[in-house]
């Protein structure tokens, strides 16, 4: 029988491998780009949001086997989210990448977080933390840089150091 830490690993290695949503959506409403410079992660993330839900989501960009996967990951538990969902799963997901305490999963999150937990080894690793949060800065970023008004979608760049 297979381990979970075996499973975990067959799981982040097919969405580093088969990325979900991998893909420029072609009218966001929003978008940022992510660089970790210390490993060369880089990451854009699309957002197309209708008020304050997450209509669509998506990511391009070049990096390690985490940094793909965590961005595929979160591509697929976004989509549908609140904002405020979306805020509340970034802030549990960064206390389970870096071994704190988070805020307490609301039940019905709860699913959406337990298909992040391949992703929580990297707590072991403190530099390979970056790499999974990567996505979500950037999505935070994309997040903040507010609604739109010329019809070009607006931009931002976070860098994780």
């Amino acid at each position: 029988m297979m381990d979970l830490r075996e499973l975990y690993q067959d799981i982040l290695l097919d969405h580093g491998k088969h990325p979900r949503n991998k893909h420029a959506l072609e009218h966001p409403s929003h978008f940022a780009h992510g660089h970790n410079p210390l490993c060369g992660d880089k990451v854009t993330i699309y957002l197309k949001l209708e008020g304050d839900r997450v209509e669509d989501v998506s990511f391009e960009g070049r990096g390690c086997a985490i940094s793909t996967a965590a961005a595929s990951l979160m591509t697929e538990i976004l989509k549908g989210k609140t904002l405020a969902e979306a805020d509340l799963m970034f802030k549990a997901f960064h206390a389970m990448a870096t071994g704190t305490d988070g805020p307490e999963t609301p039940p019905e999150l709860e699913d959406d977080m337990e298909r992040l937990e391949p992703l929580a080894g990297v707590k072991a690793y403190p530099a390979r933390v970056k790499c999974a949060t990567l996505p979500w800065h950037a999505f935070e970023a994309a997040v903040k840089t507010g609604a739109l008004k010329s019809g070009e979608a607006s931009a931002a760049t976070v860098k994780t150091e």
